[in-house]
């Protein structure tokens, strides 16, 4: 007797879609399903709601969505959570309005904490372009498929992009105009200014505005209990990384950089300038190793070969892992959905990174 075929993503979703949701629609429709894991015969997945109180309400929709899954052909085990995108309702304000947040301030004096942080790691690059932080959307996702409890902060003041690449639209919420409450996405908590200004607004900003409101991204969130809480710095060795680098205990730097000749000389004036402000270099990524044809699957080095490998060993650094230039990965950072949050092949990159960042930060 043939043994039972494991579930493949496409049958779970379908038997999700068939699991309503008060007011209609289904858990697809809707868009409420998350991190969807099928290896083997087991199979996890977060349904995320707008709120704690719409959570609590679709608990019984969530013993559905199990009950329907573990009825599958080839599944073993299934594991269900239910999430809140944003925070419970407040009361508002005394005249109606909301409590005002202010982001943008000179930097106070002295070292600060990051309360219920464990670690903070700063992924940078020595220029732009390189894909940092594709990188680092996509790392706090793995980290977060692997059990750790993972905050991102989108630290490019200038250029603000983990909204889109982690799908988050929202501006962040502060029941008092001094704590902001972070949106979740992906299982990982995240903050980024683009969330708070119009999409098409620029920062005109002196260095002190810069370092003050990275101050308060990293001591006004509500973090909460996190195993690590990634930095997405901006290319460069400017204020952003002074400030991150003085006022922090950082537990260690990861250089994302191309293969091409120009790019690892700016990733090696990233180096020196974390070797300069003593935070340690836990390691190298080389981006976009290779393009990935997506009609036929070719790859091809077309920015070089081993570069950053070869830059690795010459430092004395671990090389951590190499990411192909793929078609995939762009549209699913676009999308709003990294491609680590998702089963796709590429993802598993990721997860070999991540996995290997565990083994030495554990």
């Amino acid at each position: 007797m043939a043994p039972t075929p494991a579930p493949t993503r496409d049958t779970v979703l379908a038997a999700l879609a068939r699991i309503a949701v008060p007011g209609g629609g289904d858990l697809v429709s809707r868009d409420l399903v998350r991190a969807l894991v099928v290896e083997g015969g087991q199979v996890r997945f977060v349904l995320e709601t707008e709120t704690p109180d719409a959570a609590r309400a679709l608990e019984p929709v969530r013993a559905q969505a199990e009950a329907a899954v573990a009825a599958l052909p080839g599944v073993e085990r299934v594991s269900v959570a239910l999430t809140a995108h944003g925070p419970a309702a407040k009361a508002p304000a005394a005249k109606g309005e909301p409590p005002s947040l202010s982001i943008g301030r000179h930097p106070t004096p002295g070292p600060n904490e990051v309360p219920g942080v464990k670690r903070i790691l700063a992924i940078g690059s020595g220029k732009g372009g390189v894909g940092k932080s594709t990188v680092s959307s996509n790392l706090a996702v793995a980290l977060a498929r692997e059990g750790w409890r993972v905050g991102l902060v989108d630290a490019d003041i200038y250029g603000p992009s983990q909204g889109r690449m982690m799908g988050v639209t929202k501006r962040p919420s502060s029941p008092d105009g001094k704590i902001i409450i972070p949106p979740v996405a992906h299982g990982v908590r995240m903050i980024s200014l683009g969330l708070m200004l119009p999409e098409d607004e620029a920062l005109i900003w002196r260095g002190p505005m810069l370092m003050g409101a990275l101050q308060q991204l990293m001591t006004q969130v509500a973090w909460g209990d996190l195993d690590v809480l990634i930095v997405d710095m901006p290319p460069g060795t400017g204020d952003v990384q002074l400030t991150l680098c003085q006022k922090f205990k950082v537990t260690g730097a990861i250089v994302v950089s191309t293969p091409q000749d120009v790019a690892l000389l700016d990733a090696r004036r990233a180096l020196k300038a974390f070797e300069t402000l003593k935070t340690p270099v836990l390691g190298l990524v080389e981006n976009m190793s290779t393009f990935v044809c997506p009609k036929c699957g070719h790859e091809e080095p077309i920015f070089g070969e081993g570069g950053v490998k070869a830059e690795a060993e010459k430092q004395g650094l671990p090389f951590l892992g190499a990411l192909p230039l793929a078609v995939e990965v762009r549209l699913s950072g676009d999308g709003g959905v990294p491609v680590a949050a998702t089963d796709s092949p590429m993802a598993e990159a990721y997860r070999r990174i991540a996995r290997r960042l565990i083994d030495v930060l554990a």
